[in-house]
């Protein structure tokens, strides 16, 4: 009972984590973050390896995932403390696009109540046809909405962790207790026969 509620809960985990990583994959392109972009398909992949291990009783596919779990939960610290500008870091920078375009979190623009102006700067010379956005009202800034979503893969990671941890040595104690009954053995299948085939070679020679 133990071991099939905790493969429900992995499962769960993995689906959860799996839906969580599609949702933050769609903003991170629509803002051009290339560095979670590819940290988002990534995870994914190992998601769906641990969910495979988990339905098929493949122990080492869940134990990538456990590790891999240790590792996003360090990637996710370090995205809060991006957005939070921990450590010298800048949210403002172009860590998170390679320095490939100056693109922000795609929140910064179309976060909840934002609401987003474009000025002419046509009057000043060297930058014409451009325009100068500006992002007024919004109810939240867009780094906290960041900070939640990297809060909550933190969470699920940590638990998928811990119950990854349980159904491996669940299924580990399985398989030892399979070998200690012998269920490789093939010792008992020759005793068992032994006895009958020397009662008949008895009989025989009466």
């Amino acid at each position: 009972m133990g071991c099939c509620t905790g493969r429900c809960t992995l499962i769960f985990l993995c689906t959860l984590q799996l839906l969580a990583a599609l949702e933050r994959q769609v903003f991170d392109f629509l803002g051009y973050q290339w560095a979670p972009i590819l940290a988002n398909f990534l995870h994914i992949i190992i998601v769906i390896l641990g969910l495979f291990g988990t339905i098929q009783y493949r122990p080492r596919y869940i134990v990538v995932y456990a590790i891999w779990t240790a590792i996003w939960v360090t990637w996710n610290i370090f995205i809060i403390c991006f957005y939070l500008e921990v450590g010298g870091l800048s949210k403002d920078s172009e860590l998170l696009t390679f320095n490939i375009s100056r693109h922000q979190s795609w929140w910064s623009e179309n976060g909840p109540g934002c609401v987003r102006k474009e000025a002419s700067m046509s009057g000043i010379k060297g930058l014409d046809n451009h325009s100068y956005i500006s992002v007024i009202g919004c109810a939240l800034e867009y780094r906290y909405i960041e900070v939640m979503h990297s809060s909550f893969q933190i969470l699920i990671a940590l638990v998928g962790f811990v119950y990854a941890c349980y159904v491996v040595s669940v299924f580990t104690e399985e398989e030892d207790s399979f070998d200690f009954i012998g269920g490789f053995d093939p010792f008992p299948l020759y005793h068992v026969n032994e006895k009958p085939t020397n009662l008949l070679f008895k009989q025989t020679y009466l």
